[in-house]
């Protein structure tokens, strides 16, 4: 049975940083075979990409909100994915999700981010 959880969201003030992690367990596939993402959704809006690895680590993409304060990668060692969060503001509050994608896409239940004083 497929798992990822997400964890280290939390309460943080503006200009703060928190670091996320996201450990896969379960999969049909080896997890380096994953590409991984991570996306979130703040009250009242759509799920949002925010950052993808691929498989090997390779290459990373991010949307253009983030770009130079987010920073994704992974550890296939330890089937783990990351994101290091900086410079936060309070838009980037919501719920952080991670997917992994191959065939078949799978989520994780999510983690709280607030970035408030």
């Amino acid at each position: 049975q497929v798992q990822i959880v997400e964890s280290g969201g939390g309460l943080v003030q503006p200009g703060g940083s928190l670091s996320l992690s996201c450990v896969a367990s379960g999969f049909s596939f080896t997890f380096s075979s994953y590409a991984m993402s991570w996306y979130r959704q703040a009250p009242g809006k759509e799920r949002e990409l925010v950052a993808t690895i691929t498989s090997n680590g390779g290459r990373t993409n991010y949307v253009d909100s983030v770009k130079g304060r987010f920073t994704i990668s992974r550890d296939n060692a330890k089937n783990t994915v990351y994101l290091q969060m900086n410079s936060l503001k309070p838009e980037d509050t919501a719920v952080y999700y991670c997917k992994a994608i191959r065939v078949t896409s799978y989520w994780g239940q999510g983690t709280q981010v607030t970035v408030s004083l």
